[in-house]
């Protein structure tokens, strides 16, 4: 915890929702906050361009992605309405998104179609999941001649399972359906390599797992689309191409997008590899720990998890958000435990995450937790 300044009278098992920044890396996004200051005239003449550019090839070189593909955003949502207000839908077509989808990209969906008379289909995927060909299979099952696009997370928000992307975008390019991966949750929780996986698009925050300050995030685009994409914030670069609009959005804090390399430097300092390992066997242990002790499911098979779990809770009756909110407050009230509490498919769900400050006692703690109690 020496490196993070989280409060330490709270158990901290939430690092999916927003991460938690390293002290060093909150420093280097200081350093060029202040560097702005000094001379914010001569900062963005002649020190922006070439800062961005570095960032910009530290963080491709960290994903193995072609550079001229990948721009910098606010965060994965932002990416996402990127992608999604710049193709061109009629009235009638189809975007695909899945049960286990985040709101929010989700949202962007329904207002996408609501303006160009497009038309949101959700896959259904069951949950607790059995495996990944489940998820290639309903998918693949929901492609109609009328599909446009596929949204589908690579990490869900709300189920933590590990979606076999590469096998959905396999089967989607058969049918001629470019798939958007929303990968809020993949750089640094799971190892990227996006030359190997070749997305259509790709969006992933890098404030999460990569430790990088808060407002940084990426889009890449294969080459075909590259020249469609525009941000959400038309600016100077408009029809330069997607580095020049995407680069400069008007004045901004310049400190997020460039503390990107301190935070991969961080991770290289622990050992990416070995991090990965450490998170992925506390994850495990802890889902084991919490489905025997409350004597319920973990709702992924572990060759879908990674450093979340999504464990279900042990109350009976309504699931539904507003019950998943009042749990969630309760639990952090009574027992200073910040932890998700989610409402999905019929149950409600734990779902602790794990990182670097994270040991075994704190999900001892929470498998002590009498939900009935919360519940009254």
């Amino acid at each position: 915890m020496s490196d993070f300044i989280l409060s330490l009278d709270t158990i901290q098992i939430n690092h999916g929702s927003f991460g938690a920044t390293p002290i060093p890396v909150l420093d280097a996004a200081d350093a060029w906050r202040r560097q702005f200051e000094a001379d914010p005239t001569h900062f963005m003449r002649r020190v922006w361009a070439p800062a961005i550019a570095d960032a910009k090839a530290k963080l491709a070189a960290f994903l193995n992605a072609d550079i001229a593909g990948l721009a910098f955003v606010m965060n994965a949502s932002d990416g996402a309405n990127a992608v999604l207000r710049s193709l061109d839908f009629a009235p009638g077509d189809e975007i695909l998104v899945t049960s286990h989808g985040y709101r929010a990209v989700s949202k962007t969906v329904e207002y996408v179609c609501r303006r160009t008379g497009a038309i949101a289909r959700i896959v259904d995927i069951p949950f607790p999941l059995t495996g990944p060909d489940s998820v290639v299979d309903a998918i693949d099952a929901a492609i109609t001649a009328r599909a446009r696009l596929i949204v589908v997370d690579h990490i869900t928000s709300p189920t933590a399972a590990v979606f076999p992307v590469a096998a959905i975008q396999t089967r989607a390019r058969k049918r001629g359906v470019p798939v958007l991966i929303d990968g809020a949750h993949g750089p640094g929780q799971i190892p990227l390599d996006l030359a190997a996986l070749a997305p259509d698009f790709y969006v992933g925050n890098c404030h999460k797992w990569l430790f990088a300050a808060k407002g940084a995030a990426f889009l890449y685009a294969a080459p075909q689309f590259r020249d469609r994409l525009h941000p959400g914030t038309i600016s100077h670069g408009y029809g330069q191409g997607m580095a020049a609009e995407f680069d400069w959005v008007g004045t901004r804090d310049v400190g997020a997008w460039l503390s990107v390399p301190d935070g991969i430097a961080y991770g290289e300092a622990l050992g990416w590899a070995q991090l990965r390992q450490r998170n992925n066997d506390l994850a495990s242990d802890a889902a084991k720990l919490l489905a025997q002790v409350w004597g319920t499911r973990i709702g992924t098979p572990d060759s879908m998890r990674a450093h979340m779990a999504s464990v279900e809770i042990p109350l009976t009756g309504p699931a539904d958000e507003a019950r998943a909110q009042k749990l969630w407050s309760k639990l952090y009230d009574a027992h200073r435990i910040q932890m998700p509490v989610i409402a999905f498919a019929g149950a409600l769900w734990a779902r602790p995450s794990v990182q670097i400050y994270n040991r075994a006692g704190d999900y001892e703690a929470l498998a002590k937790v009498d939900w009935r109690k919360l519940d009254a």
